[in-house]
């Protein structure tokens, strides 16, 4: 009796597996900011948990079983855009919002995630908002985010696979505005 008690406890108990989203290379071309701050995104509260969410439909939101983050959604995601945009800014200073540097920034990169998940038809879905602009200075760009590519199958890794090509796909929007607005902080 004792052990078919104890069966049901040791099935909730097991460890989850982990993921974490990965830089996705872009091309890179130089002519950005000479120092670029990446902002911590604002993740909807439907996404910030530790289960990844796997599917959005339906009136439902769907998580991964025993699938997890790896780390808290905003602050990998903030840390993998990081990166993502040191790649495609040589000779640009990039770093996250509240990483240990002895420099200020000119530029703000600045990411609202509402959507990062399967759409209905099973494609990886990214939504949300991307802002780019001087720090302190009126300009810059942005752009309303509804990214989405098929996904290379079922499984979890799959689709966090595919956000993380979404994610390099907002780093070269970044990257362009960056570029765009030049090295120089403009006069007032």
């Amino acid at each position: 009796m004792l052990a078919a008690a104890a069966s049901p406890l040791a099935a909730c108990s097991a460890d989850p597996d982990f993921y974490t989203l990965v830089p996705w290379p872009g091309a890179a071309q130089a002519g950005g900011p000479a120092v670029v701050e990446v902002r911590t995104p604002s993740v909807a509260v439907s996404l910030d948990r530790e289960r990844i969410v796997s599917s959005e439909g339906d009136y439902r939101l769907r998580t991964a079983g025993g699938d997890a983050w790896s780390e808290a959604l905003p602050g990998m995601l903030g840390h993998v855009l990081t990166t993502d945009l040191q790649q495609r800014l040589p000779g640009s200073v990039v770093f996250a919002q509240n990483d240990a540097v002895a420099t200020t920034a000119l530029a703000v990169v600045e990411l609202t995630v509402t959507r990062a998940s399967r759409d209905a038809g099973g494609r990886a879905v990214l939504a949300g908002s991307l802002a780019v602009h001087w720090l302190g200075h009126d300009g810059g760009a942005s752009d309303v985010l509804a990214l989405s590519l098929p996904v290379g199958g079922s499984a979890t890794g799959d689709l966090v696979a595919a956000l993380s090509r979404l994610l390099g796909q907002v780093a070269d929007r970044a990257a362009a505005h960056l570029r765009a607005m030049g090295a120089v902080v403009p006069s007032e």
